[in-house]
């Protein structure tokens, strides 16, 4: 698998199901404002549920800075499914079964087990402009995520 996407690369432009099982291009994505896209290990998980629900709690706050916000992870469309509707999430989840989004960015395992838990914020050029890689750092995705776009807002005209 590659190394991690750096700042200053260019996205790659994957299509993936969302949760209702409509076909999203991220690039369509961007294209329409910044994008914070995070990958993440499982569904129902204690961490990864406190990262879906951080990202939920603060979702607000990312739209008034004029971004969007998706969340990635290997679980079924039916999965993603459920797991947002018990967790009230306004933000699309997609399903990456095959691992082509994960490895087209380049985001790897911790200790070689756990699927790697990264954080992309992505401008509308689609290049990207943070990269957060923690996977034991759950609230720090969200708070670095949000500093960068609202920097991403202060620059624009």
């Amino acid at each position: 698998m590659a190394q991690t996407l750096q700042v200053g690369s260019r996205a790659p432009d994957v299509a993936l199901d969302d949760a209702t099982g409509a076909r999203l291009q991220l690039a369509s994505l961007w294209a329409q404002k910044p994008l914070v896209l995070f990958f993440y290990p499982k569904n129902g998980t204690f961490g990864c549920t406190q990262e879906v629900c951080a990202f939920r709690d603060q979702y607000a706050d990312f739209v008034a800075a004029g971004c969007q916000v998706v969340g990635i992870s290997g679980d079924s469309v039916a999965s993603h499914q459920a797991f947002a509707q018990r967790h009230g999430l306004a933000y699309p989840l997609l399903s990456d079964p095959e691992g082509v989004a994960r490895a087209s960015f380049g985001v790897t395992r911790t200790l070689g087990l756990l699927p790697g838990r990264v954080t992309f914020v992505i401008d509308g050029a689609g290049v990207v402009r943070h990269v957060f890689d923690g996977q034991f750092n759950i609230r720090g995705h969200i708070e670095q995520a949000l500093q960068v776009v609202r920097q991403l807002q202060a620059e624009r005209p």
